[in-house]
């Protein structure tokens, strides 16, 4: 008589709504450089990267050693907004190894632990510089799960689960949505000069250089920098969401220096704190800082050790270029690797886009996606989907994943995706 597994604790006591763990039904014990491992001790390439938290690798030890000597020595753990002297050391360093050497002179506002704090409070302080309301945002956006966030987010699902409706924002088509077929921002422009359009005179444009909840989705530089232009003419506040893309993800710190750009206002998170630890900012050129004292606050946002490690990642990788060159020379590798995949695959209508070390791999539906990534776990590679209907296979390796790693990954991709492909076929 086969035995039936008793259910786990995950599945009687955790919330129907747990989502990786549905796509990765192992149970994980430990993580270091760009490998998990799980309570069996199977190894597993990670190219997911915490979603794009873990830049610099799981249990990173030049992090970590500088989190275990802060802790050991008591320092403070939860500050709120009180004046630490980690808090102190990572204000310097940002300021000394990434604004002053891209002459930002932004203020830096700590917001809450994640992303979604960051782009909320970006939104009110638009909404209250400008007295407007009406924030524009892009197709295939994704800026977070709040009320906020969801307004200005593009996936139907998503959107569905506010529960309520979403006011106060407009979209408007990203780079390349009408195939090129349109002049860029012919319609946004047309609805901004005609009062009769019935769009309110937004306060701000909030974008993604490359959406990657949105499918991989890479917005031209001449694109960001018409945007920048139509914001600048019409006196919109321009937002980039960087919470992603940014710290090196696409080479540069930031991912809008490559249009050289400068947005009025920034959001980063993720791999902001280097460790994975809950970590948000939000930059805003000095003349926007109208905050009363307390309007904008939270309990968490003063997570002291994500600013150790964040100081720590600062300095050991940001002082030079070395990374940024790496990563760079690195996409080319990537770029390489996925179009001849896509050679090896003709008439399936295989795509590829990506920057940096974000790539994606475009199916035509979202079914062989998820075959690709079902077959990559077996075989000891994480990857998740993205795009509206989950047919981009999305590839996120560490920053400091060696050479043999990206080729061990996307060794396995390519067995995947033909693995997929017979399935298929069969």
């Amino acid at each position: 008589m086969t035995e039936i597994a008793a259910p786990s604790v995950f599945e009687t006591v955790e919330s129907e709504v747990r989502s990786y763990c549905r796509a990765w039904p192992v149970v994980f014990e430990r993580a270091a450089g760009s490998r998990l491992y799980d309570e069996d001790g199977r190894p597993y390439l990670d190219f997911f990267a915490g979603a794009g938290s873990l830049n610099y690798g799981h249990n990173n030890p030049v992090l970590k050693r500088a989190l275990l000597d802060y802790l050991a020595d008591d320092g403070i753990t939860h500050g709120l907004d009180m004046s630490t002297t980690a808090k102190r050391a990572f204000l310097e360093t940002f300021r000394g190894t990434v604004l002053e050497p891209r002459a930002l002179p932004y203020k830096v506002m700590f917001p809450g632990p994640t992303g979604t704090n960051a782009v909320e409070a970006a939104l009110k302080l638009a909404r209250k510089v400008t007295g407007r309301q009406t924030v524009v945002s892009f197709t295939n956006a994704f800026h977070g799960m709040s009320l906020g966030s969801l307004a200005v987010t593009g996936n139907a699902a998503k959107r569905a689960g506010a529960g309520v409706p979403l006011h106060h924002a407009a979209r408007m088509p990203f780079d390349d949505y009408l195939d090129g077929q349109v002049t860029d921002f012919l319609w946004f422009e047309r609805l901004l000069d005609d009062a009769g359009s019935g769009l309110d005179h937004p306060a701000a444009v909030i974008v993604e250089t490359v959406q990657g909840e949105g499918g991989i989705n890479v917005a031209r530089a001449e694109w960001l920098r018409a945007l920048a232009e139509l914001c600048r003419r019409h006196e919109m506040l321009l937002i980039v969401d960087d919470i992603q893309m940014g710290c090196g993800r696409t080479g540069d710190f930031f991912s809008f220096e490559e249009a050289g750009i400068t947005p009025d206002i920034v959001t980063l998170s993720k791999s902001i704190s280097g460790y994975g630890l809950p970590m948000s900012l939000c930059l805003f050129r000095p003349e926007l800082d109208l905050w009363e004292p307390g309007e904008h606050n939270g309990t968490f946002r003063g997570n002291n050790p994500a600013f150790v490690t964040a100081t720590a990642a600062l300095d050991a990788y940001w002082r030079d270029d070395a990374l940024r060159r790496r990563t760079l020379g690195r996409a080319d590798r990537m770029e390489r690797a996925l179009l001849d995949l896509c050679g090896d695959d003709e008439g399936t209508g295989l795509a590829v886009r990506g920057r940096g070390l974000v790539w994606g791999l475009e199916f035509a539906d979202g079914e062989r996606a998820e075959a690709v990534c079902r077959r990559a776990f077996e075989t000891g590679l994480l990857l998740e989907t993205s795009g509206p209907r989950g047919e981009v296979v999305k590839l996120l390796p560490p920053l400091t994943a060696t050479d043999d790693e990206l080729d061990e990954g996307l060794g396995i991709l390519a067995r995947s995706v033909r693995h997929a492909a017979l399935r298929r076929a069969a």
